[in-house]
């Protein structure tokens, strides 16, 4: 009966959070061991109890600053001095800005709302069909959780007990391989579409972006930087990250005033909240799962399977985008590791950077696919333009990710060869 609650209450709409709570109360009543209940209230709180986590709602903080304080319109400005005169270059700052972007807010559900706001409408003017506007948008918003920051790399790296700031890190090339083949989708489509012609900006449009835009890229060299030379933990870098984007805002571009604060803290708090009561929720029914040796038994079943480690990396691949098709992607985070990490490192010597990053990736993919797919519900309400022809126009993008993936699974040292 545990499985039957577990699938009515998933399919009901209840919060992911109580799903997980109420799934694992009702395991502990139905196995009649209720000293179990004494443990419930230690399990929810220890999956909490880890300084890491804070980098969430901090990462959170920084990126409402950014677009608060005017900092993201700053970075496509930068953008267009580098890729603007291309054809079709609006299509290209957008990609890069949302690289930029992505090396800031970690995650993206935020980056797509974003980004939207401020490129499609943009790109629309300028002549682009706005479904397509929309999509590239959207696809950008992949780029999120692998360029570092990521929240979903801070919460892998809390779970598998692996260092968040060598998650970061393995993190960076497969970052670029997905901006490289999304710049590969992009001349595809324009060899169909016929772009617009781009244009350079004059040197003194060029000189006033490059200055303007130089302290909004202060941010991700934070963020990076420290963590890459060993002087900030993720945690510390993120806290510095709020601090850069706060004081950017409001005494360099002057965009963003105090009064604004407390608005954004609230914000800040709701989303984190949110995250947080997800994480203590998980904790315990991931307690479950492993009481019940669940792990051990589907690692029975996937050695029937195959003895490769492409192959079982492809066989995760295919189930958890049907998992992310349904379950958000941290909840399935969350429910996923604890099964399939410890398989994959004692079955298959598979480690635990590959893995997560082939993880994260793949779940990130569920953002964009139906039914559920809230990253296409996001786009629709900043754009308006109807989810499924977003999905329709992500199409090359969602190929070019899925060819990301297989080499990641492949060549295991694009995740490994910065790992220290």
């Amino acid at each position: 009966m545990t499985l039957v609650v577990f699938a009515v209450l998933l399919l009901g709409a209840v919060p992911i959070a109580l799903v997980l709570a109420l799934t694992a109360a009702w395991y502990i009543a139905d196995s009649g061991n209720t000293l179990l209940f004494a443990s419930y209230p230690q399990q929810l709180y220890g999956a909490i109890e880890n300084y890491g986590l804070l980098a969430i709602p901090l990462f959170m903080l920084a990126g409402e600053l950014m677009n608060e304080g005017g900092l993201t319109r700053r970075l496509i400005d930068l953008a267009r001095i580098l890729v603007g005169g291309f054809r079709g270059g609006l299509v290209y700052i957008n990609l890069v800005a949302n690289m930029m972007m992505a090396a800031i807010v970690g995650s993206a559900a935020s980056q797509i709302a974003i980004m939207s706001r401020a490129m499609v409408p943009a790109m629309e003017a300028d002549g682009y069909d706005k479904p397509y506007a929309a999509a590239i948008t959207a696809a950008g918003g992949l780029l999120s959780p692998i360029i570092p920051p990521s929240m979903l790399f801070v919460l892998y790296g809390v779970m598998a007990q692996v260092p968040i700031a060598d998650m970061f890190i393995a993190g960076i090339i497969p970052g670029l391989l997905m901006g490289g083949l999304f710049f590969l989708a992009i001349a595809a489509v324009g060899l169909v579409q016929q772009y617009p012609q781009g244009q350079w900006p004059n040197r003194e449009q060029a000189r006033r972006f490059l200055l303007m835009g130089l302290p909004a890229m202060t941010i991700p060299l934070i963020i990076i930087g420290g963590i890459l030379a060993g002087l900030a933990t993720p945690t510390e870098s993120a806290a510095l990250a709020s601090l850069a984007a706060l004081l950017i805002g409001r005494f360099v571009y002057r965009d963003l005033t105090f009064a604004k604060l407390p608005e954004i803290l609230k914000r800040t708090a709701f989303n984190a909240g949110l995250v947080i009561m997800l994480i203590a929720a998980a904790g315990v029914f991931g307690w479950v799962i492993v009481y019940e040796e669940l792990p051990q038994m589907a690692a029975a079943w996937i050695a029937g399977l195959t003895e490769n480690p492409f192959a079982f990396l492809m066989l995760v691949v295919g189930i958890l985008l049907l998992v992310g098709m349904i379950v958000d992607g941290i909840a399935a985070l969350i429910l996923v590791v604890p099964i399939l990490l410890p398989i994959a490192q004692n079955q298959f010597d598979i480690t635990a950077y590959q893995f997560g990053v082939v993880v994260c990736l793949t779940l990130v993919l569920g953002l964009l696919t139906p039914p559920v797919g809230a990253g296409l519900f996001i786009g629709s309400s900043m754009t308006g333009v109807p989810p499924l022809k977003i999905f329709r126009a992500l199409w090359p993008f969602l190929l070019m990710s899925l060819l990301a993936l297989v080499l990641l699974a492949w060549q295991p040292w694009l995740t490994l060869a910065l790992v220290g």
